[in-house]
């Protein structure tokens, strides 16, 4: 676990086990394995897609994703990664926030990613390569996949904006 920006920090399902249960943190669980089946109870191969949760549960000190590592960036539904950014945005005045996924290496890091692109001026003035490598520094376990990397090069430009 990697503290990205204050209060923020990402990392992998054991870092959410180390700290489940302690005072004072929002977790965002950006994976559908186990969180999102847990919180939802089903037992199939996925959550009915007619689920009013389906994407995204809200659960009391919670965010939980419906967000598979898939190569394919059409599996990866922008309406996940803005719920994700929102939920920081509006939790880390007066929480830690863990965002995380089952690895650290992914998923998580690519949302604490956009978020420093769109909310902070962490990564402001940089090209996109050079913002991947200064972010990088800062979490050096991100190693995207295929899904997730693409999805960050399609939608630079909406998420370098200014909050």
């Amino acid at each position: 676990m990697i503290e990205i920006e204050r209060n923020l920090f990402v990392g992998g399902e054991f870092d959410e086990q180390q700290e489940r249960g302690q005072p004072g943190w929002f977790f965002i669980h950006a994976c559908k394995e186990p969180y999102h089946r847990q919180a939802l109870g089903y037992a199939g191969r996925a959550a009915s897609k007619d689920h009013p949760e389906y994407l995204i549960a809200r659960r009391e000190g919670r965010l939980i994703l419906n967000l598979v590592d898939a190569a394919d960036v059409n599996y990866i539904p922008a309406g996940i990664v803005d719920a994700a950014l929102v939920a920081i945005h509006e939790n880390i005045g007066d929480h830690r926030i863990l965002l995380h996924c089952n690895q650290g290496q992914s998923r998580s890091p690519t949302i604490g990613l956009l978020y420093l692109l769109k909310f902070t001026d962490r990564l402001s003035g940089l090209d996109r390569d050079a913002a991947i490598d200064a972010f990088r520094s800062i979490y050096p376990p991100y190693n995207p996949a295929r899904g997730m990397a693409e999805y960050a090069r399609i939608n630079w430009d909406r998420y370098c904006q200014a909050a």
